[in-house]
């Protein structure tokens, strides 16, 4: 059996899956949460024949290497064996390539400083990546590790589609260009789609539409992503759970000028305390549907404004893109939120995209047309899976 160990690995987390890569199957989940505080949130999830058994603990987990000992300890309590199923390489999610990085890249001395040294572009995510990929390699000293990078999907990006309008030899210094981010997904995405279609990737020009706690849209032509909402940070572009999304840079002045806001509090505000949060105070998008149900004007326009830039970026995409063959809906939102979905592309029958009010209502779980049969462009809602993804990735390498 060729097994893969997929890790993600954040500041006080470590998220990882056993799969098996003959039939792309998982093994086993886990997630370890509260890493370095008193007491640590452990659930490791069995899957065998189909059925999950999930076994959660509580204990003290002072850092990442001591939630590689608890991983390891859940496996050898619970199975499957690490022995029987011993993996060949372990993945990495590294949110931060820069320019550096655009393939899955086995990790060495020199990768790990180079992730070191984009920690400015990610302050929140490469530096925990990094402690993930340490505490693996101590973990698993005779296994290959692989990186892959979120933003490497991304890197054929055109410099018209990747570079702001500021001082070129300023921004060229300072690496400030768009970089986009959750490219695991949007490659898997735009892939699966093509392949439940039956149709060749080259063919189709696809928007994809990751709409989760963090969302972003990508225009991929012929399995390229051209083009991407999230830029520099994960911050731009969709309205999101906590973050601003697209905002004149002005606004960040004028707080700091009128109310008095420094560069942490404005950092804060723009991505803790903005997004569905800061309009309806809720920032969970089943929330806001339900309390815009029942006639909450807050969660109303939050829901509205939401739904603005949506469907602002499939029509700019479109353009981009010269037509497009299918739209698809992925992540928690995309693939649960049936308003979000609806209301999204609601109006935008001259421009071919119709949804079938039944199909979009559907609870089947799978891949699956939400577009009525005349829809001149295909709407779909295809799961994501990243995990699956890097390992695919991952395995390639080595």
């Amino acid at each position: 059996m060729s097994a893969v160990l997929v890790v993600n690995s954040g500041s006080s987390s470590l998220k990882y899956q056993l799969i098996e890569m003959e039939g792309e199957s998982v093994l086993a989940s886990g997630l370890i949460e509260r890493i370095g505080e008193q007491t640590g949130s452990v659930k490791h999830t069995v899957t065998a024949g189909g059925d999950d058994e999930t076994f959660r603990t509580t204990e003290p987990v002072a850092d990442h290497t001591a939630a590689f000992r608890v991983m390891i300890a859940a496996f050898e309590q619970h199975g499957p064996s690490l022995q029987e199923n011993a993996p060949v390489v372990v993945g990495h999610r590294v949110v931060h390539g820069g320019k550096r990085f655009f393939e899955p890249t086995v990790v060495t001395d020199l990768v790990k400083i180079n992730i070191e040294d984009l920690s400015d572009l990610a302050p929140l995510h490469n530096p925990a990546n990094l402690d993930g990929i340490t505490a693996a390699q101590k973990a698993f000293p005779n296994v290959p590790h692989v990186a892959v990078f979120d933003t490497a999907f991304h890197s054929t990006l055109s410099p018209a589609a990747f570079s702001y309008a500021i001082d070129a030899e300023l921004a060229e210094k300072n690496r400030v260009r768009r970089y986009g981010f959750h490219g695991t997904s949007h490659k898997f995405v735009s892939e699966a789609t093509a392949a439940f279609l039956g149709r060749p990737l080259g063919d189709l020009k696809t928007i994809v539409l990751h709409l989760g706690n963090g969302a972003s849209a990508c225009a991929v032509d012929g399995g390229r992503s051209v083009d991407t909402s999230m830029g520099l940070t994960p911050l731009e572009g969709l309205v999101m759970g906590t973050r601003s999304g697209d905002l004149d840079p002005a606004v960040l002045v004028h707080l700091h000028r009128k109310a008095g806001l420094g560069f942490d509090e404005l950092d804060t505000l723009l991505n803790r305390r903005s997004g569905l949060l800061g309009l309806s105070g809720r920032g969970d998008m089943r929330d806001v549907v339900e309390a815009a149900g029942a006639g909450d004007d807050r969660a109303e326009l939050a829901l509205e404004v939401y739904l603005h830039r949506l469907k602002h970026y499939v029509g700019a995409y479109i353009a981009e893109l010269g037509g497009v063959d299918a739209i698809v809906f992925t992540a928690g939102v995309g693939e649960n939120s049936v308003v979000v979905r609806e209301r999204s592309l609601a109006g935008l029958e001259r421009l071919g995209i119709s949804i079938d009010p039944e199909r979009n209502a559907s609870a089947e779980r799978g891949a699956r047309v939400i577009s009525t049969d005349d829809s001149a462009v295909t709407v779909l809602v295809v799961p994501t899976n990243e995990e699956l993804e890097i390992a695919r990735q991952s395995l390639s390498v080595v």
